[in-house]
């Protein structure tokens, strides 16, 4: 009983710090006692949590742009699920759009304190918080700006908290033509287009038609033709429906697409990104 008491107490102390505990484990040694740790050993097990989530309150420094904000203790944290276009810096070239999702959020924010939930992946590449943003009032930032089509989806895996919410924000939005969904822009364009002098750049929503699957050892790619394909992380293929699916249909695939001499491939993480037309 001393054993499983002193779990719960670490458990407690876990949940209560300012991050979102993995996993905890349970080992009992050959007397029959009981221990519990954030470190596994040979004989533990894992201790399914039933806490599904936990919000922790900060205040808001600088808006940075239409996905991005700074802490008040230097930390910086990054919109999950979402993307907006870029804002003119020293480093890239303003985006259209990029500016109003950026001053929506400023006037989203203007109480600076706002309720911070993490995913299953706290930090990015470039050590930036991942999460999704509250209000005190509840509501969820994150979906919210993409509902006002000032933001796309972005859906990158394991992070799948409030996808179907995000999801059908997107959807309505484009159903009313709101922000983004009504630029020039950011109109569907063929796959085509990547290889003319005066190709895209950025976010953008290609029109395709995939004719074969091609099968790599990190990827599985739909071929859209000899200078154009879709690759998908082959860890990410269980979020997918069958791949044959797709053949021979039209779709629109969403994303940005990178450049490798003169081809061209687009990163699909999650199938949000790719739509039947």
């Amino acid at each position: 009983m001393k054993g499983i008491l002193n779990g719960l107490m670490l458990i407690g102390l876990l949940i209560q710090a300012d991050f979102l505990i993995a996993d905890i484990f349970r080992s009992e040694d050959e007397q029959g006692n009981v221990s519990f740790s954030d470190q596994p050993s040979s004989n533990a097990t894992t201790v399914n949590s039933t806490v599904k989530s936990y919000r922790y309150k900060y205040h808001i420094a600088t808006v940075y742009d239409g996905d991005t904000v700074v802490l008040t203790n230097g930390e910086k944290l990054r919109l999950l699920g979402i993307n907006t276009p870029e804002i003119e810096s020293r480093y890239r070239q303003g985006e259209a759009g990029g500016q109003a999702a950026k001053k929506w959020l400023k006037d989203k924010l203007q109480q600076a304190e706002v309720l911070v939930e993490y995913d299953s992946q706290q930090r990015d590449k470039y050590n930036r918080l991942l999460v999704h943003l509250f209000l005190p009032s509840g509501e969820h930032i994150n979906e919210s700006i993409v509902r006002e089509g000032l933001a796309t989806l972005s859906i990158i895996p394991p992070n799948l908290r409030y996808v179907e919410r995000l999801i059908k924000a997107e959807r309505e939005a484009q159903q009313y033509g709101l922000g983004i969904w009504s630029r020039s822009e950011y109109q569907p364009i063929s796959v085509t287009t990547l290889s003319k002098p005066q190709r895209p750049s950025g976010w953008q929503r290609f029109l395709a038609m995939p004719n074969r699957i091609k099968i790599a050892r990190k990827y599985v790619y739909l071929i859209l033709s000899k200078d154009v394909d879709i690759r998908i992380p082959k860890e990410n293929l269980d979020l997918f429906p069958e791949l044959e699916l797709y053949l021979g249909e039209e779709l629109e695939v969403r994303g940005w697409a990178s450049r490798n001499k003169e081809h061209y491939s687009i990163l699909v993480r999650h199938p949000s990104a790719i739509i039947f037309l």
